[in-house]
């Protein structure tokens, strides 16, 4: 599959356009992380983009997320790393590869980074930096739904925060115009 494919199976499964924005930010990591890894950017790029592709399906049944998604994706024949990545970014499902693991790491640091980014006078990712984001992420009550243990799992990457979020920072500024940031 294509990454200009995979980007019309996503549109053609989720609605949200705000999904999908956090869609793109989670390819983009990931693409950043595969050089970092040695893995394939296009398909780690495949992981974070189509990881959420079950949302709109399985809304209302969380335990199914990403079981779902990853069935899809085997369907179509993508590769079995980029499937595993899928599964595993579900909190109960395993992760055994760096791909899932980085994925894992990769969601909520998104959408805790579009997060500081909304709450700059110029709704942003611009002005953000690791020291924002530091004090930010001591703020429990802040992004409360972007999990700071999925996000310090970084560490199973032997990546520390600090870089982990600098990574995933400079990664998201590189596309902050398709990310409407």
């Amino acid at each position: 599959m294509t990454r200009d494919e995979a980007l019309a199976y996503l549109r053609g499964k989720v609605a949200n356009e705000n999904l999908i924005k956090h869609s793109l930010a989670c390819e983009a990591i990931m693409r950043r992380l595969a050089g970092r890894f040695g893995g394939d950017p296009e398909e780690w790029g495949l992981a974070g983009l189509l990881h959420d592709i079950d949302y709109d399906a399985v809304g209302q049944d969380p335990a199914q997320h990403a079981a779902v998604g990853g069935a899809w994706l085997a369907e179509k024949g993508l590769p079995a790393e980029v499937v595993e990545a899928v599964k595993g970014h579900n909190d109960k499902a395993p992760r055994t590869g760096a791909m899932a693991k980085a994925l894992y790491a990769t969601d909520p640091t998104s959408g805790f980074i579009t997060a500081c980014a909304l709450i700059t006078k110029e709704k942003k990712l611009a002005p953000i930096d690791l020291a924002f984001m530091q004090k930010r992420f001591k703020e429990k009550r802040f992004a409360a739904r972007a999990s700071r243990e999925g996000m310090s799992s970084c560490s199973a990457l032997n990546l520390s925060l600090d870089d982990f979020l600098s990574e995933a920072l400079s990664a998201m500024k590189e596309i902050a115009p398709d990310l409407g940031l």
